[in-house]
């Protein structure tokens, strides 16, 4: 396996300013791709150890290209996640006033963020969607578009002026990213954890979506993000993409995963990941009844019921 992490490119991405700061990317390649697709391909093919993609903003929720492609095609597991603060630069070639500026171009999740500044300050702008806003840079640059919204740090590496910074219609947004990888056993658990799933219900009926939630709430266990997403097979059919805290090894969250693997038409494993920026201590204490010591010893109560032993 080659040590390299593919990455959602091109240089200059958020993508690649979140991956670098994980340390073990001092001992490996980084090789850039033009879309999330193709960078969990790489991975599917043997040709990167793992990829880094974003997977969800404080502003839009999921990524559902991410999203999507984890639900469908050979199975991966999430091993990694990395939260970093958002603000765009509006980035235009030398010499360039807003008054110039006609069409606008970036990734589409970044539109979310910054669709009231543009309502404000550039109403008769098009808006043209680029693979990423690395790549919007790039495609200014060449003198496709007039400006894109892009990290700050992209105007170097393009040859671009910042026109404006400082861009975000939400305070203190965030993107959260992954790093995905072919399936293997989970890290071990740190006390700070999150476990990601996809559900395909069995069948569509009344409060069945209630049915799959209860698994997690009769164990305490809190979910963190519940997507839906659709299937392909027509209208109405949906399957459900969900982060929940604890770790696989957890007794409360094996439980409730081996409920829903029970009663689920199908259930894809993730995998089980430390939180970003989540300290242990930070964690809040467990509902009663909830902790690996309750299960166990109502494990062995059952034992002894079974026994004659009460």
């Amino acid at each position: 396996m080659p040590a390299s992490y593919a990455y959602l490119g091109p240089e200059g991405t958020f993508t690649e300013v979140a991956l670098r700061t994980l340390p073990e990317t001092a001992t490996r390649e980084l090789v850039p791709y033009v879309s999330v697709q193709s960078a969990l391909d790489a991975v599917r093919a043997g040709e990167a150890e793992a990829a880094f993609v974003p997977i969800e903003n404080s502003v839009e929720g999921g990524i559902t290209t991410t999203l999507d492609e984890l639900v469908a095609g050979q199975p991966l597991m999430i091993y990694r996640e990395v939260l970093l603060s958002i603000t765009f630069a509006l980035l235009v070639r030398p010499g360039t006033k807003l008054s110039d500026i006609k069409t606008v171009t970036a990734h589409p999740a970044a539109q979310p963020q910054v669709r009231n500044w543009i309502k404000k300050h550039l109403p008769d702008a098009a808006w043209e969607s680029a693979a990423s806003n690395a790549d919007g840079a790039r495609l200014v640059q060449e003198g496709r578009y007039d400006a894109a919204f892009a990290g700050e740090f992209a105007a170097a590496r393009y040859g671009l002026e910042v026109l404006e910074a400082d861009i975000h219609d939400a305070e203190n947004a965030q993107t959260r990213f992954v790093l995905v990888g072919r399936p293997s056993r989970p890290a071990a658990p740190t006390g700070a954890d999150k476990t990601s799933i996809v559900l395909w219900q069995r069948d569509d009926h009344p409060g069945g979506l209630r049915d799959l939630l209860g698994e997690f709430a009769t164990r305490g266990v809190n979910l963190m993000l519940l997507q839906s997403r659709p299937t392909g097979a027509g209208i109405g059919n949906y399957c459900f993409c969900i982060d929940a805290e604890g770790h696989i090894s957890d007794r409360r969250v094996a439980d409730a995963l081996m409920g829903l693997k029970r009663t689920c038409l199908q259930v894809r494993y993730l995998g089980s990941y430390p939180r970003a920026e989540v300290a242990p201590a930070d964690v809040g204490a467990l509902r009663p009844g909830t902790s690996d010591e309750a299960f166990v010893a109502a494990a062995d109560w059952v034992t002894r019921c079974q026994d004659g032993r009460f």
